[in-house]
Order: C-alpha cells, then sequence, then structure tokens
C-alpha cells in the first residue's frame, strides 16, 4: 500500500436519528446556522481528496460528492464505497453526529495508516465504571475499566480492507467491528474530548453553546 495514496473520506449521514427529534434528518438539523453534516464534511475535506455523503431523499451536503444512503449504516458506507474512483487507497469514515471534532483528529487517523497501519480508530479512556448486565437487568460482571476505550470517529482504513470487511453485506453500527471480525488488527489512537456524539436534544442545546 502506497503511503502517497489518494484518501476519500465518507460520511453516512442517511439515518432519521429519532432520538434528536425535530421532524428532520439529524445530519440536517442545524448547528449555529448549518446542517451538522456541514462540520464532518469541513474535517474531511481538509484531509481527503474527495468527500461522499450518504444522504436520505431529497437531501444534499454541500462540498461533497452525494449518494443515496441504504436502510442502515452499513449499507450507505457500501453506497459510498461504490461511488469511490479506483485510485482512493485510503477511507476515513466519520459520523455527522460529531460537529467538533477537530482537523488534527482526522489527521492523526491518516497519518498512522500513511505509516503502513491497516485500520485505525481514535478512542478516549473509559472514566465511568462499566456494568454488563442480562436481559433482566442484573449485573453479570464489572469490566476492568483500564482496558476499556469509548470509540470515535474519524475511523481510518486501507480502501481494499474495508471493502472486504463489507463484502458480506453484514449489518454493523461500527466499521472497525467488520474488519476486527476478518481477524485484522486494529490500532488505538488518542481520541479528543471534542468529539463527542450529538445523540440527544440536550446534547444539541449544549453544542449549540460552543458554535
Amino acid at each position: 500500500m502506497s503511503a502517497s495514496g489518494r484518501v476519500a473520506g465518507l460520511v453516512p449521514a442517511a439515518g432519521a436519528g429519532l432520538r434528536l427529534g425535530g421532524g428532520i434528518p439529524k445530519a440536517w438539523r442545524p448547528l449555529a446556522g448549518r446542517p451538522m453534516v456541514a462540520y464532518a464534511v469541513d474535517v474531511l475535506a481538509a484531509v481527503c481528496d474527495v468527500v461522499v455523503v450518504a444522504t436520505p431523499p431529497g437531501y444534499e451536503a454541500d462540498g461533497a460528492v452525494n449518494v443515496l444512503g441504504g436502510a442502515t449504516r452499513a449499507a450507505s458506507v457500501r453506497a459510498m464505497l461504490a461511488a469511490l474512483p479506483p485510485d482512493v487507497a485510503y477511507v476515513l469514515v466519520h459520523d455527522a453526529a460529531r460537529p467538533y471534532a477537530p482537523i488534527s483528529l482526522a489527521s492523526r487517523v491518516l497519518a498512522a495508516l500513511r505509516s503502513g497501519e491497516r485500520a485505525v480508530v481514535p478512542v478516549l479512556p473509559v472514566v465511568d465504571t462499566v456494568k454488563l448486565v442480562d436481559a433482566a437487568s442484573y449485573v453479570l460482571e464489572t469490566p476492568d475499566r483500564a482496558m476499556l476505550r469509548a470509540v470515535q470517529t474519524p475511523q481510518g482504513f486501507e480502501r481494499a480492507l474495508l471493502d472486504e470487511a463489507h463484502a458480506s453485506a453484514a449489518d454493523a453500527t461500527d466499521d472497525a467491528g467488520l474488519v476486527e471480525a476478518l481477524g485484522v488488527r486494529v490500532l488505538t489512537v488518542a481520541g479528543d474530548e471534542l468529539a463527542g456524539k450529538i445523540t440527544t436534544p440536550a446534547d444539541l442545546v449544549a453544542a449549540s453553546g460552543l458554535r
């Protein structure tokens, strides 16, 4: 894999985002006068040669190639992969719901790919105690939080590896999980506190005060 290969940024933004409400798709909810997806496009455009957004019907993202998204996140990623030119060597997949993710975070992930890693995810240490529970909500065990990490985006991959991971048409909320299923090691790099995910109306209110 050439360390100088072209880079594509993918934004799966076709979901409804029902928990956020508002009557429009989550990625198009306004934040400081712009749809959230615009910030994801900005971050990826700073380090990528091409940015592709998977959209719901009737929506388009400025500054990106737009493709119609699928019924699931994984289906949207597959649609975007199919739209990439053949000379793309690396892919960064980024959530539209992380509008504060800094360019330095995307650069850190890409640098690890160019150094020879095949799959890279940014992470933060888990600060809360975490419980594993059963279907009846009884605690099964308390994992050692020193071994736990909260995963962020953008996640980075060799393009050929991500193509292979999605070839099974399996569903997943995390591209790295599909890569792990192939038996490929995934490197973690330092995440960023600014790259938190907007999921609820309270998250959006808090985020609006930061832009």
